[in-house]
């Protein structure tokens, strides 16, 4: 295998052919994917850093990766012998990416990134900065496909389609929505990137990202005809046949050529500048109009019907199952395992369970000063014993047939500390208000983001991210476009959604505790003054009572935690190896 350095004087080679002065890798997919697959991994092969974050660059003499303060330990470790010189994100005095860019490349210099990983939206930001000192930033083409001699292929696992009885829409009644908006839209072409939309729409899974079950594609959608630019040779006889009555299927490489011939001058053409990448850009041509939007299908997608809802339910079932069995049996196995062992066996108990195919993510597991990581991955080698005192922060979830999970519990190992108690208590607290509030039609997830942060606040305390994400049905476990978040985030909550309740607190080199739910919104009623809606809790597994701190909980609190460890308890305990220990776990506080 070649050297690293060796890697970095190949791409300088394409650089220097194409007059560029310094070349951007930022590791990301064609379609923005959370996680990509192993032929997107561009970051890694080119640095030897296996971290999910960084931005790298190449000059003609220097080589530099920005990574944040999470992976610098890391990355230091594993760019160490190399040219790579190691940017800690955010530290003072360490310029971020762009910043360097226009401080080290001459007016009239030239910025390349490749075209299949550049958005739009980055495209124009970036070229804006850059205007000021006078860089041209250019899409260029991919240099690693011809300097990274064995990359891995597109993937083309294949791909199973949905019946409608874990659907709940079909394919065609979800184009004709699409259709619709695109009419009042005044738009002739949709361009869709966006996997998980695209699995969602057609009705289809894949394997082809990890712990994603969706497949490397684009679509172009008309108000007559589509096309769906994927491996053909992923389908069986069946499922082609069943989506080419609804669209022509193409190789994943001719999107751009089929954007060009089909999409004319005077055509209105819709996209989202996040999602849709400068090579499909490019193809359109100077006479299309452009309108741009998040794509209508992430709204659709979000807003689960009741079938789908039904799914998640179902998952939740399981996994409350799962979950129980996991955590009934701790006492049994206590100083055997370490952090990664413990997810392990965690896994096991879900896959035990009907329709579940395995992770919906990578688990996190955190024992003690671990616990303060909040996206700490505890890994086969050098994972905490799981030993004395302490807490774990367990954050894991589970992909079925029929839909996903994602919880947190902070279990207890030995003895609690009063500061342990007390920080549980306080992040329980939040995580209760948010779970019981009602709120009028057209609030989002930033005003009600306050809920499950007042108590920290009270006390001077607080946690760095946000307090929910959306999950997807049979999807993506990250969803949009809701979030809750002190962030400003415009996306009113609405029936449908699935969205996940986690406050936390985090003690550097101490603990952490992390309490996650997930929470579906639902009518509550409608009065003279609107509609409301409220949190229906999916999430079926018991709090860690011996945790509480019963001096800061109202009666209110202990009335909400009653009820949901009785609904706990009822739905579970005929189904769970040891129902004794479910009805200790769960009887009133």
């Amino acid at each position: 295998m070649e050297s690293i350095d060796t890697r970095i004087a190949a791409i300088r080679g394409r650089m220097k052919e194409d007059g560029l002065d310094a070349w951007i890798i930022n590791g990301t997919d064609p379609h923005q994917s959370e996680y990509v697959c192993p032929r997107w991994r561009t970051r890694e092969w080119a640095t030897g850093f296996t971290g999910s974050a960084g931005t790298a660059i190449i000059t003609h003499d220097k080589a530099l990766l920005w990574v944040d303060s999470r992976y610098y330990i890391q990355g230091a470790e594993q760019v160490a012998g190399t040219s790579w010189l190691l940017m800690k994100q955010e530290a003072p005095g360490v310029p971020e990416p762009n910043e360097w860019l226009m401080m080290n490349v001459p007016p009239g210099g030239i910025v390349g990134i490749s075209a299949d990983t550049l958005m739009v939206g980055v495209h124009r930001a970036m070229e804006g900065q850059f205007s000021g000192k006078g860089i041209r930033l250019k899409a260029t083409a991919d240099y690693l496909n011809e300097v990274w001699g064995d990359r891995p292929a597109v993937p083309q696992t294949p791909v199973v389609e949905l019946p409608l009885s874990i659907s709940g829409e079909s394919r065609s009644s979800k184009l004709a929505r699409v259709r619709d908006f695109m009419r009042r839209q005044g738009a002739s072409y949709f361009l869709l990137s966006s996997l998980d939309d695209i699995a969602w729409l057609l009705n289809l899974r894949g394997r082809d990202v990890e712990y994603n079950p969706v497949f490397l594609s684009y679509m172009i959608i008309g108000h007559k005809e589509a096309w769906l630019f994927t491996s053909p040779r992923r389908f069986s006889p069946d499922i082609l046949a069943s989506v080419s009555h609804d669209m022509h299927v193409r190789p994943y490489d001719e999107a751009p050529t089929v954007i060009a011939d089909r999409i004319a001058v005077g055509d209105v053409v819709f996209i989202n500048p996040e999602k849709t990448n400068m090579l499909l850009y490019q193809a359109l041509a100077d006479g299309v109009e452009v309108r741009e939007g998040r794509e209508p299908t992430t709204d659709f997608k979000a807003a689960k019907n009741e079938t789908e809802l039904e799914g998640m339910r179902k998952s939740h079932l399981y996994d409350g199952v799962a979950l129980v069995n996991f955590i009934s049996s701790l006492d049994a196995v206590k100083n055997q395992y370490n952090e990664y062992e413990l997810t392990q066996l965690l896994a096991a108990q879900r896959l035990r369970n009907p329709g579940c195919l395995g992770d919906s993510f990578g688990p996190i597991a955190g024992f003690g000063p671990h616990g303060a990581l909040p996206h700490y991955s505890a890994s086969s080698v050098g994972s905490s014993p799981i030993k004395g005192n302490g807490l774990l922060v367990l954050d894991t979830g589970g992909m079925y047939e029929f839909g996903m999970t994602d919880v947190t519990r902070t279990l207890l190992f030995g003895t609690p500390t009063d500061e342990e108690k007390k920080d549980y208590t306080l992040v329980l607290k939040g995580h209760l208000a948010l779970a019981r509030a009602i709120f009028p039609t057209g609030t989002s997830g930033y005003q009600l983001d306050i809920l499950a942060r007042q108590f920290l606040w009270e006390q001077g305390l607080t946690f760095f991210h946000g307090t929910g994400h959306g999950v997807g049905h049979r999807l993506n476990v990250h969803e949009g476009p809701q979030k809750i978040s002190s962030k400003p985030i415009a996306v009113a909550m609405v029936p449908g959604m699935v969205t996940s309740n986690e406050p936390g607190i985090y003690r550097e080199g101490k603990h952490g505790v992390r309490i996650e739910n997930l929470e579906a919104v639902a009518v509550h009623e409608t009065t003279e003054f609107g509609e409301f809606l409220k949190f229906e809790t999916l999430t079926l597994c018991p709090y860690e009572r011996k945790l509480i701190d019963m001096t800061l909980i109202t009666d209110k609190e202990r009335a909400q935690i009653d009820a949901y460890h009785a609904m706990v308890y009822e739905k579970l305990h005929a189904l769970v190896d040891d129902p004794t220990w479910l009805a200790e776990a769960t009887k009133p506080l």
